[in-house]
Order: C-alpha cells, then sequence, then structure tokens
C-alpha cells in the first residue's frame, strides 16, 4: 500500500468528526491526496447497514447481530473504498474503524476482545491503519457534549453511562495493548490545542513514510 491509513477513535462527542475535516484540509492545503470516510459507512451499502444500525427503531438488535452487521459494512468498506484509495497513495482519514467495534461490542456488549478481532480479521483483509488517534475525554463529559451538538441520539448514544463507562474502558485496553499504533489526544483540550495535537503525530509519521 502506497498511502496512509489514519483512523479516529473515541468515545462519542470526543470531537473526531471536527477534527478529521479539519486534518483534511490542511493535508490539501499542503499538497496531499486524502479520502475522508465514517465507520459504519462509506459506502453505499454501508451507508444502508449504518442506518440499521443506528435506528432506535431497532432497540431489540441483539449484539451479535451488531457485531456481524459491522463486520460486514467493514468488509465492503475495505474492499470497495479503503484498499484502492490506498493503492492511489492517498491519505486515508477514517472517523471510527476496528478498534471502534472491539470497545463497543466487545465491551460495551461484553462479546469480548477476542471474539471481536477473530470476526474482523476477514473484515480487515489485511489493512491496519498506520496511525490510531484516541481521544481521551471523560465520559461524562463526552457524552453531554454529543447530546448538545446532535439534539436527538442514535440507538447506541441512548445506552445507559454503564455501557459508555465499559466502551471507554475498551479504548484504554486497546491504547495499552497497540501502543506503537494507537496514540492518545488529550480531547478536552479546545479545538485548536487538539489539532496541534494531531498534527505533530501526523507530521511524525509523514517524515518516516519518506
Amino acid at each position: 500500500m502506497k498511502g496512509l491509513f489514519i483512523t479516529f477513535e473515541g468515545p462519542d462527542g470526543a470531537g473526531k468528526t471536527t477534527q478529521v475535516y479539519l486534518v483534511d484540509r490542511y493535508l490539501k492545503e499542503k499538497g496531499y491526496s486524502t479520502l475522508i470516510t465514517r465507520e459504519p459507512g462509506g459506502t453505499k451499502i454501508g451507508e444502508e447497514i449504518r442506518n440499521l444500525l443506528l435506528s432506535c427503531a431497532h432497540s431489540e438488535m441483539d449484539a451479535l447481530t451488531e457485531m456481524y452487521l459491522y463486520a460486514a459494512a467493514r468488509a465492503q468498506h475495505v474492499k470497495q473504498l479503503i484498499k484502492p484509495a490506498l493503492r492511489e497513495g492517498k491519505i486515508v482519514l477514517c472517523d471510527r474503524f476496528v478498534d471502534s467495534s472491539i470497545a463497543y461490542q466487545g465491551f460495551g456488549r461484553g462479546l469480548g476482545m477476542d471474539v471481536v478481532e477473530s470476526v474482523n480479521r476477514y473484515a480487515l483483509q489485511e489493512v491496519e491503519p498506520d496511525l490510531t488517534l484516541f481521544f481521551n475525554i471523560d465520559i461524562e463529559e463526552a457524552l453531554n457534549r454529543g447530546r448538545a451538538r446532535n439534539g436527538s441520539l442514535d440507538r447506541l448514544e441512548r445506552e445507559k453511562l454503564e455501557f459508555h463507562r465499559r466502551v471507554y474502558q475498551g479504548f484504554c485496553l486497546l491504547r495499552d495493548k497497540y501502543p506503537c499504533r494507537i496514540k492518545e489526544i488529550d480531547a478536552s483540550k479546545d479545538i485548536d490545542d487538539v489539532f496541534k495535537q494531531i498534527m505533530e503525530l501526523i507530521e511524525y509519521l509523514l517524515c518516516c513514510k519518506k
């Protein structure tokens, strides 16, 4: 793969999406070819699966069903969008990827890290992020931010605080398990400070890639 794959992870309301677009604009101004995408989603099939997963009309969805739907959307995403973009030498900026599945389904739903990693091994098709940015923030602050911003909540955002605490713990454990790939961002800071933290890591990655 000639390009770079950078993923943005963390709790809902941590500010990931805002930073994805700021990073994209900065890199484009520097002459890089970029692609913004998200999970679940990114492709027509993925977006339809996203609607199923996040709709509050599906409150009865089983944890295993949820895990397999995320993996299915990811398989299509990797095959149709991410791998071709990396072959073309683009920098792919992805709002959530497999670490979110591990945190939300593995820890939040209690399915376990090993189960979710095993299922997703096939969906990933040997694609792994070059850098994962973990937006670390107090979980209650993040949820309050997200709720103030969105107004209406999706199916996962409506889960109880304890669920979101387990998800957060999952992200922290992933950070500790994969320290070379997953780098922590202090997302409690203001937008400019968070952007500065991110770009220090991305600039280092770009220098290493040369």
